[in-house]
């Protein structure tokens, strides 16, 4: 049983159905660059507003200004494809698709031409060109993609380009007030601000291209169209806090909420793409459950009494959990310095690791709260790197 959390969920690009299908059932192999390449912890080129409580109204426009230099627009074209369906008698039928656009928008990252976006942005297109805020374009490579996450990879052949500081997703606080930059609709850049409504959302939206899908969305109210997906998601001091990727909505327009990708997952993949080309991606080894789609009723027969944590379902033989001696019926409740309530907390906190990393879990077991370090493995049961 299912609890469907909202009636429609878009991603927030614009593309036509021929292109969602192609994107859906085609995958090129894509260039990955290798090499051992990092972010620096901290990009120095900004600082807005520092002062807390000072009984002043809050001034977005150090940050909005700061922002839009550091957020391109993105193009993807698609060549003509034939695509040979079969009927249900087993008839093979070719159908011709044309040329397709698309459009997004992407956050440059490093200064020598690194972007990040969303993956549904870029997916199955055969070119990528970028706008950049001064009007100048160029081509983007794209050098991988992480459709667990919904992230891509762009690089530009350009140097000493305005870049976006990575802020810290887990000090974003209910409340707060942040702005969306992008290029909403085709339209040049645009901001617009509101409040984080929602921390840790899962949509399952990233279920259809991974079956490792990773979603913890900030949930904010800060209005974002198609063409936004992949733009930022920026706090009062002009720090990337998030990538936009996704919008409630009955029509396709924003009518409401619009959902991003924390930036301490963003940074975690584009470290892991630069450096290996693929994402090094951690397992704790735990089958737990999705409470959302369980009634109380059912919860109680499964002998689930608390409202927080997460419960462990199952234990992988061999996996980190089972050497650290966690258990069926244990429920996780703080990974290393943060709470962890639900199992898009969970996800979020696990995701920022590598195979090998050694993690400090805190979990209840019959009333009583324990603590043991698990050490990362990789879907191998290893901790060797993945390329």
């Amino acid at each position: 049983m299912k609890f469907k959390l909202l009636p429609v969920v878009f991603t927030a690009a614009i593309t036509s159905l021929a292109t969602l299908y192609i994107a859906a059932n085609y995958q090129n192999d894509l260039p990955f660059a290798t090499g051992s390449r990092q972010l620096p912890v901290n990009y120095a080129h900004f600082t807005g507003n520092t002062t807390v409580n000072s009984g002043q109204p809050i001034d977005f426009q150090p940050a909005a200004e700061a922002s839009v230099k550091a957020v391109v627009h993105v193009k993807t074209q698609t060549k003509a494809r034939a695509v040979t369906a079969e009927d249900i008698f087993g008839f093979g039928q070719q159908y011709y698709i044309p040329p397709q656009m698309g459009s997004g928008s992407g956050v440059i990252v490093s200064p020598d031409g690194y972007i990040a976006t969303n993956n549904h942005v870029v997916a199955g297109t055969d070119r990528v060109t970028v706008t950049f805020n001064d009007r100048l374009t160029a081509q983007a490579r794209v050098i991988a993609t992480d459709p667990s996450t919904d992230i891509a990879l762009l690089k530009v052949d350009e140097k000493d380009l305005p870049f976006m500081e990575f802020g810290n997703s887990d000090d974003v606080k209910l409340g707060q007030w942040v702005l969306a930059v992008g290029y909403p609709l085709t339209l040049d850049a645009t901001v617009t601000a509101g409040i984080v409504s929602a921390k840790g959302r899962s949509l399952g939206i990233n279920r259809t291209q991974s079956a490792s899908a990773i979603e913890a969305f900030i949930q904010t109210d800060a209005a974002v169209n198609p063409g936004n997906s992949g733009g930022a998601l920026v706090n009062t001091n002009g720090q990337l806090i998030g990538i936009n990727s996704a919008i409630a909505s009955p029509t396709g327009s924003y009518a409401g909420y619009s959902y991003a990708i924390p930036s301490n997952i963003v940074k975690k993949v584009i470290n892991d793409l630069m450096q290996y080309g693929s994402v090094q991606r951690a397992y704790i080894g735990i089958e737990y459950l999705d409470r959302k789609t369980f009634s109380p009723q059912q919860l109680a027969q499964l002998g689930i009494d608390r409202s927080d944590g997460v419960y462990i379902a199952g234990i992988m033989p061999g996996s980190g959990a089972a050497v650290a001696g966690l258990q069926k019926g244990d429920y996780i409740v703080r990974i290393n310095d943060a709470e962890v309530h639900t199992e898009p907390q969970l996800q979020e906190q696990v995701a920022r690791f590598k195979p090998g990393d050694n993690v400090s879990v805190t979990y209840m077991r019959k009333g009583d709260i324990k603590t043991t370090t698990v050490q990362m493995k990789n879907l191998q049961g290893n901790t060797n790197i993945i390329k």
